[in-house]
């Protein structure tokens, strides 16, 4: 069975972070492992609350995992700060797993704030080099490019520049920009649209953390990059559109969607 672990926050209402990692690992039929970086009070309308865990804690994990069960691909989402940021760079530099996929956390659904202002740098600086993918929505690029993208012209321009920072892909989310929801691909040398109809619902929390679930059991499973991103395109579509509508605010996924992806 293959091994796919994610670095991330917790959620307690079990719609985004490890819950919603976790159980996209299952709907792959991967075996997935988890450590912590934040235990975030959390549900469909905000967040009332971050406890991060301390940086050395988080090392401790990752070095208990990687040092026994090892993986076949790693996930990560929320970092919240530099220290915890130094201390994941460090651990995945000693033990070089395969098949990196970060997810550029920086904030909620709503806006409140996952990522410390002044460790976007660090991670562009130190984590964006050891990653096979980059997963930043359309505001998480604009951060990290320093531009405002309002044009497909400045979109190709940020993926061309988050390219140059390290990663060798990366994938721009377009479920904030235009009147479909098409991602946007580029390995280098070519850019590919990645077409998805705009489901009209409120149930999108989580939508970040579970695509980039499916996108590294994929590539766990031994799928090329531009193949992963396209069949969690398709998981991810089917996920939102039989959402269970729970909640009073942005509702959690489907995370069981299980069809022919996996044939």
């Amino acid at each position: 069975m293959k091994r796919v672990l994610t670095i991330a926050g917790s959620d307690c209402s079990g719609g985004a972070g490890i819950e919603a990692d976790l159980k996209t690992f299952c709907s792959f039929r991967v075996f997935g492992t988890a450590v912590i970086t934040a235990v975030v009070a959390e549900n469909t309308v905000g967040v009332q609350g971050v406890f991060p865990v301390p940086a050395d804690f988080v090392s401790l994990q990752i070095e208990s995992v990687l040092s026994d069960i090892g993986t076949d691909a790693v996930k990560i989402g929320m970092l919240w700060n530099r220290e915890t940021i130094e201390s994941v760079v460090k651990q995945l530099k000693r033990f070089n797993p395969p098949n990196i996929v970060l997810d550029p956390v920086m904030n909620a659904k709503n806006g409140d704030e996952l990522l410390k202002k002044e460790a976007i740098k660090d991670i562009i600086q130190n984590l964006f080099p050891l990653c096979q993918i980059v997963t930043p929505n359309i505001s998480e690029a604009e951060a990290i490019c320093n531009l405002k993208i309002e044009s497909k012209k400045e979109l190709y321009k940020s993926l061309r520049h988050i390219h140059s920072l390290g990663p060798k892909n990366v994938l721009i989310k377009g479920g904030h920009y235009g009147e479909d929801a098409t991602d946007y691909f580029f390995d280098g040398k070519e850019v590919f649209e990645i077409f998805g109809k705009r489901v009209k619902t409120k149930n999108t929390h989580g939508t970040g953390c579970t695509y980039s679930s499916a996108i590294t059991s994929l590539l766990a499973l031994d799928s090329t990059p531009l193949e992963a991103v396209r069949k969690a395109k398709e998981y991810i579509q089917n996920a939102i559109a039989t959402a269970p509508n729970l909640g009073k605010g942005y509702g959690p996924l489907n995370h069981f969607v299980f069809d022919k992806l996996l044939k």
